[in-house]
């Protein structure tokens, strides 16, 4: 312990010395630079000015007027112009000048001063700004102003405020009595100690402890006589007094039991508020602090090790309520700062070293007691702040307080979780019932920020501590959303980030707890279900914020995190609790109900994410419509027509609310809806014409039928497909016209493949219902590249697209006749036999011979070209197919049967003129 005490000295008394020494230095080292400034000064003087006598004399006023002074001269009192001898006495005394003439050219410069040699001169004080060593042309110097205005000073960083503090404390004021007491204090202490141990001192220990005591005293009262004339003096040696009398007090009272603990108690309050009362008499924080600092070191020298922790902190609380009321007359941060750390720093070392669960009675009220001073001691500190600095809030106590108090608590409490939870949340409710009351008082506004933010935080550490992972992640969220709210409204960035953060770990927390959880045993109705929602409408809530503040970006990004928890959570709730042939019908429901919902929002909200998010509800009933089919055979199977019945009305609904100002997703919403209706339809008639048994041409006709009627609404009566967008519609029918026709002409492609069985009805040519839906695909395709919907290359073209419509149609008409009348099978072997290829070698000649006489009658060569073509194509079908089969009737009637036509042509059909010569083709009459 000595040895302690003996280092301890030594570096109090090493620090000032050596800072002494570099003080030294550094002056020293000015004086040198400021010498060397004065040198350099007169010398660019001497060699720069070579001036006439009179513009000398000028200049030499000038600089007597702007020179700065010395500082033997301001010791002096003297004014700097009047140190500077007169113009005329540098003059050559021989040569005095003319009133008329100035003087010669050569004129040497002015000499400097006799009174004060150069190398005595001191360096010159700065005035406003320093004078540089070199003149600068004058034209510099309002930039050099202009620089000087904008480099504002460098603020001291803490670890220099810090050694400034020190700096002042070990060079201003009576220094020696500063250091004198410290070293005396140590030094008595030790000397008590060391005596007791060596048995030196043979009287009572009531007399050596009364003799100390009348010491102190004595030191106390000379002190107070000396206040008015030695001030420092004074109040250091009546802090060390006050101290030495509290050390005395408590060794009579724990270490020898001299006294009982109430009259120690009441000794040790009569001292420390003795000596707050001389500390706000005189105004004196250093007695404050000598004698606080004094009082709490006492019972770590003198401790016995009995670990009497009741005794210690009534002792700690006396000293805590003397710099309570210290603090009521005077704002003193440093004594508040050391009570602060004594008081919770040895707290805390003593509950790490000693503390046991039956101590919990006898040291919680220690506990809240403290944490009540220094709760209300920032109030006061910042109560007895000057007008101008209402603003300066003590960080250190504010925020320090309750996070050091709560983990003491924890610590107490070891870690039961329920009980944390409500000294959380008592927290902050007292943090925020303290944030309202201070912020309608003006004295203390900047106090009700730092109280909100803490209550927030208790009340958001009381939710995991209380509540399951899952519930935890709800109110994070929940949090998450007010905090961008907030960050937003007040133009603050770190609760927007906090916010963000919050909701990031609501969802990993929410993850986790799904993980580990038990499954949840009612729809809609459980933690998990309502959590996912929570952090969907949180997601919504950060994204309608940041819209109001128009940053699109993050509204952006933060809606599509809530869609993403929405649609996800709802899906999670199908998958656990439907059938696998209800999930799709639950699914358009679902996404009608959320396009609904996104085009109300945007009628009140208009953003592009609101109504994409509609429109692309509104196509989610293609697929959904598709595995409908998969699920139960039909879209209108099982729930499904119910289903249809919910997208109808929401559908409609959602397409009236983005009418008025939505654009693209308008269009994409009517087209996807237009095309829903005919999908579902088709694949239920698709279904029951399966269902009954009926040929495949039934079937085929049956899948096309809606996509038929569609079409020839959007030809010929546009306005009973319009409702409910109106006119709006006239901008994008063309492209859905189109999207129909290609659609069906792409599936009569399919269908030329397809036998077209018309049972039970037997079937007929051009009578069956799959030739009947082809000739109905070419009528409407026909009747659309006539119409000005049809791109202009297509329009162009139509009469060759007509054509080979016309001949894959009537060619895939005889293969059926082939297949239905001559009873050849449907398949690859059907193009060896005779009959089918007679048929097409007699159907091919008809087309050819038609085009002939045709082109030939109306005199269009280019159609005669066609037939002539065609019948080639023949010719060489017979050279390379149908000799296989002349051995037979069918293939020597194909022979005859060409021959015959060819023969015909050349009667009825010559060639038509040149097309040169020949009349322009009519346009055609067809019209939409």
């Amino acid at each position: 312990m000595e040895g302690l005490l003996a280092l301890l000295v030594l570096v109090l008394l090493a620090v000032p010395v050596l800072l002494i020494i570099a003080l030294v230095s550094i002056s020293g080292l000015k004086a040198r630079v400021g010498l060397l400034e004065a040198r350099i000064a007169e010398l660019a003087r001497r060699a720069d000015a070579r001036p006439s006598a009179a513009a000398a004399a000028d200049v030499a006023d000038d600089e007597a007027d702007e020179r700065e002074p010395t500082l033997g001269e301001l010791m002096r009192g003297a004014p700097a112009a009047s140190a500077q001898p007169p113009a005329s006495a540098t003059a050559s005394p021989g040569s005095p000048p003319s009133p008329d003439a100035g003087p010669p050219p050569s004129a040497p410069p002015a000499p400097p001063r006799a009174a004060e040699p150069a190398a005595a001169m001191p360096p010159p004080l700065p005035a406003s700004a320093p004078r540089p060593i070199f003149p600068e042309a004058p034209r510099a110097e309002p930039a050099r102003a202009a620089r000087a205005q904008v480099r504002a000073p460098a603020q001291p960083d803490p670890i220099e405020r810090m050694v400034g503090a020190v700096k002042r404390w070990f060079t201003e004021g009576n220094v020696p009595v500063k250091v004198g007491m410290l070293v005396l204090f140590a030094g008595v202490a030790a000397l008590l100690k060391y005596a007791t141990d060596q048995g030196w001192m043979r009287f009572p220990i009531e007399f050596r402890l009364a003799g100390i005591a009348l010491a102190a005293l004595a030191g106390l009262v000379f002190g107070w006589r000396q206040r008015e004339r030695k001030r420092s003096f004074a109040l250091s040696l009546q802090g060390g007094a006050i101290g030495v009398l509290l050390l005395v007090v408590f060794a009579a009272f724990k270490r020898y039991g001299l006294i009982e603990a109430g009259p120690a108690f009441a000794l040790s309050i009569v001292l420390v508020a003795g000596a707050g009362v001389l500390a706000v008499r005189q105004n004196a924080i250093a007695l404050a602090l000598l004698g606080i600092f004094a009082g709490f070191m006492a019972p770590i020298w003198l401790s016995t090790g009995q670990g009497n922790h009741v005794a210690l902190f009534s002792y700690y609380a006396v000293l805590n309520a003397a710099i309570f009321v210290i603090a009521w007359w005077r704002p003193w941060r440093a004594l508040n700062l050391l009570g602060f750390v004594f008081t919770f720093g040895i707290g805390t070392a003593w509950g790490v070293l000693r503390y046991r669960s039956a101590d919990f009675a006898s040291t919680e009220p220690f506990l809240l007691l403290f944490f009540a001073f220094y709760l209300l001691i920032p109030i006061l500190y910042a109560w007895r702040q000057a007008a101008g600095r209402r603003d300066f809030i003590d960080g250190c106590l504010v925020f320090g307080t309750p996070l050091v108090a709560f983990s003491l608590q924890a610590g107490l409490l070891e870690g039961e979780r329920m009980p944390l939870a409500f000294c959380a949340l008592g927290l902050a409710v007292l943090y925020a019932a303290l944030a309202w009351w201070l912020k309608r008082r003006e004295h203390f506004v900047a106090l009700a920020t730092p109280y909100a933010l803490l209550a927030v935080g208790f009340a958001t550490l009381a939710v995991p501590l209380a509540l399951s992972a899952q519930t935890t992640a709800c109110v994070f969220a929940v949090e998450g959303a007010a905090l961008v709210w907030l960050g937003l409204r007040q133009q603050r960035i770190l609760p927007q980030l906090a916010g963000l953060a919050l909701q990031v770990f609501a969802a990993g927390g929410f993850l986790i707890g799904i993980s580990d959880g038990p499954e949840p045993l009612t729809a809609v109705l459980n933690a998990r279900f309502m959590g996912a929602l929570l952090i969907a409408l949180a997601g919504f809530a950060s994204a309608w914020s940041y819209r109001r503040a128009e940053q699109r970006n993050p509204a952006l990004l933060y809606y599509l995190w809530g869609l993403a928890w929405w649609c996800g959570n709802a899906w999670g709730e199908f998958d656990r609790f439907l059938l696998s042939d209800l999930r799709a019908d639950a699914s358009l429901a679902f996404v009608a109900l959320s396009a609904w919902l996104a085009a109300e929002t945007y009628r009140r909200l208009p953003t592009r994410a609101l109504s994409w998010t509609a429109a692309l509800g509104l196509a989610s009933a293609l697929p959904l419509a598709i595995a409908q089919e998969t699920a139960h055979l039909h879209p209108f199977g099982g729930y499904g027509l119910a289903a249809w019945l919910v997208y109808a009305i929401a559908g409609l609904r959602a397409l009236r609310c983005l009418r008025d100002q939505a654009g693209a997703a308008l269009a994409f919403a009517h087209s996807t809806w237009l095309w829903a209706w005919p999908l579902a339809a088709s694949l239920s008639l698709h279904e029951f014409a399966g269902r009954a048994t009926v040929g495949d041409g039934w079937t085929w006709g049956a899948l096309a039928l809606p996509f038929l009627l569609m079409a020839a609404a959007l030809q010929w009566r546009p306005e009973w497909v319009a409702l409910p967008v109106g006119e709006r519609f006239r901008q994008w029918r063309g492209v859905v016209q189109g999207s129909f026709v290609f659609a069906l002409a792409l599936g009569a492609i399919v269908v030329l493949g397809q036998p077209g069985s018309s049972a039970p009805l037997p079937w007929v040519p051009l009578l069956n219902p799959l030739d009947l839906s082809q000739l109905a695909v070419l009528a409407l395709f026909a009747f659309w590249l006539a119409s000005p919907s049809a791109p202009d290359d297509l329009r162009a073209r139509r009469v060759p697209l007509l054509a080979a419509a016309g001949f894959a149609l009537i060619t895939a008409i005889t293969l059926r006749a082939t297949h239905h009348w001559g009873g050849v099978p449907w398949d690859g072997s059907m193009y060896r036999t005779g009959l089918v290829q007679t048929s097409l070698t007699v159907v091919w000649s008809l087309l050819g011979v038609l085009g002939w006489v045709i082109g030939s009658r109306r005199g269009q060569r280019g159609l005669w070209l066609t037939g002539a073509v065609l019948m080639a194509v023949v010719l060489a079908k017979l050279v390379f197919v149908d000799r296989t089969h002349l051995g037979n009737l069918l293939g020597i009637a194909s022979f005859i049967a060409y021959g015959l036509l060819c023969t015909l042509v050349g009667y009825l059909a010559p060639a038509p003129p040149a097309t040169s010569d020949a009349p322009a083709e009519p346009p055609s009459e067809m019209s939409a």
